[in-house]
């Protein structure tokens, strides 16, 4: 999977399922900039967007950069933001949700890479035990990270 520029990327869709009502979420984009969701109802807030893939970690396991890739190349993630942090100002909420990579292996890269553009997905509940945002790391529901 190539960009535009020749650069191999990932094209990854995450789903937040069943949000609280009348908040806010979005992709951390670096350490302040924010993408919003590309779909919202009231059952769930979709993102779509690339991560670059870096040369395959001593273990062959990817290694994915770019904006919306989070932390240490040991254990990558992506930042859903709620509330506050979202944006949303007025909001009593300002919570993070950690979205792990680890779930895409080499072997999910390879299939997705195979024909046309396909799609790494991987969806979590958005509202926590509290019926506030959910927040920390999150479980991922349905297995984990799949092909959309």
């Amino acid at each position: 999977m190539n960009d535009s520029r020749g650069s191999e990327v990932a094209y990854v869709r995450i789903v937040v399922e069943a949000p609280p009502g009348a908040v806010a979420f979005a992709v951390q984009r670096g350490r302040d900039e924010l993408l919003p969701p590309c779909r919202v109802s009231t059952k769930a807030q979709v993102f779509e967007f690339e991560l670059r893939l870096g040369k395959a970690k001593n273990n062959g396991q990817p290694n994915f950069l770019g904006a919306y890739a989070q932390g240490t190349p040991a254990a990558r993630f992506v930042y859903i933001n709620s509330g506050q942090r979202a944006g949303q100002q007025d909001s009593c909420w300002d919570r993070r949700a950690k979205v792990m990579l680890s779930g895409i292996d080499a072997a999910l890269l390879q299939r997705a890479a195979v024909g046309p553009r396909r799609t790494l997905e991987a969806r979590f509940a958005g509202t926590g035990s509290d019926g506030g945002p959910a927040c920390a790391t999150v479980p991922l529901l349905g297995g984990g990270w799949q092909l959309a």
